[in-house]
């Protein structure tokens, strides 16, 4: 399914973009604390405790971020929520149409952790499904 590549390649490039962001932030941290473990024998007190903190904040800005990006219900999530949910209730409407159609009554998602001993193959409705949302095979005759 073309538009399902297209949505794909889509989120990974947001998903790219997000993680480098946070690679630079946990740069960031790491060089914040390899100055003050360079500098820590030069600083007062007041300001080693004002460096801990100044890092501490940024740990907690870089985890705060992971989980606004990537966490459950994070802007990864919502993002690819936005762009293949289109595509699963265009073939959900494919297959209520075969069902409708050939009068099934249950269909079974074979991708699915579903686990099926055996099926009969001529219950497999998938070629219809598949023509059903113009991605059948023109030279396939049987139906």
């Amino acid at each position: 399914m073309p538009e399902y590549a297209k949505a794909q390649n889509e989120i990974d490039q947001f998903s790219a973009a997000w993680q480098k962001e946070i690679e630079d932030m946990q740069r960031k941290v790491e060089g914040l604390y390899a100055t003050f473990q360079a500098e820590q024998v030069l600083l007062t007190e007041e300001m080693k405790l004002e460096r801990e903190a100044e890092i501490k904040k940024k740990e907690t800005e870089l985890k705060d971020y992971q989980k606004k990006v990537f966490g459950f219900g994070g802007l990864f999530f919502l993002k690819k929520q936005e762009l293949i949910k289109p595509l699963q209730d265009k073939v959900f409407d494919a297959v209520g149409k075969v069902a409708k159609t050939n009068r099934l009554a249950i269909v079974f998602d074979k991708s699915a952790e579903l686990v099926m001993i055996y099926t009969d193959p001529r219950h497999d409705y998938t070629d219809f499904v598949l023509e059903e949302l113009g991605l059948g095979d023109p030279n396939d005759k049987v139906k």
